[in-house]
């Protein structure tokens, strides 16, 4: 087995967990810090870029920054945030869990055809800054859109 191959079998088994998650998660209240955590945890694996071969070209950084940001913003319009019991609740979307599959397809895809051209450890650093660059927006997005409704529930001026 490739490492192409190895790595989509990895990225199949976390996005598995991340629904879920996303599923157990709509079923308890949320907090800041559950929102804004996730980011900051993941970020040690940027650790990887001391290693020279996961290094990547600025036009490299760019395409995956850019393809991150421009995925977040499905996962923005789904993830949306309701008060019930006096406590704020990630809400369910049924369109979540099939966009999360639908980003997964496509980057198994991208992963196939771009490790024809590119050596897969720049791959990984790739994939890898795709996953930040699409987590950051998407944490910010929520958790701005959680403390309007904090705000709201607390009587506190936004």
């Amino acid at each position: 087995m490739n490492m192409v191959a190895i790595s989509s079998v990895g990225a199949v088994v976390m996005a598995v967990l991340v629904m879920f998650v996303r599923l157990k998660a709509a079923k308890k209240p949320t907090n800041a810090k559950k929102i804004i955590l996730p980011p900051f945890f993941m970020s040690s694996g940027a650790l990887m870029y001391f290693y020279p071969p996961f290094r990547l070209t600025p036009i490299e950084i760019v395409e995956a920054i850019v393809v991150g940001m421009l995925f977040s913003i499905l996962l923005i319009k789904t993830s949306k945030f309701e008060i019930r019991d006096e406590d704020i609740y990630l809400k369910r979307s049924k369109a979540f869990i099939f966009i999360l599959i639908g980003l997964l397809i496509v980057r198994i895809i991208m992963k196939a055809v771009l490790s024809t051209t590119i050596v897969y450890t720049q791959l990984g650093g790739m994939f890898f800054l795709l996953a930040f660059s699409m987590i950051v927006p998407w944490r910010v997005a929520m958790f701005r859109d959680y403390k309007k409704l904090f705000n709201q529930l607390h009587g506190l001026k936004n």
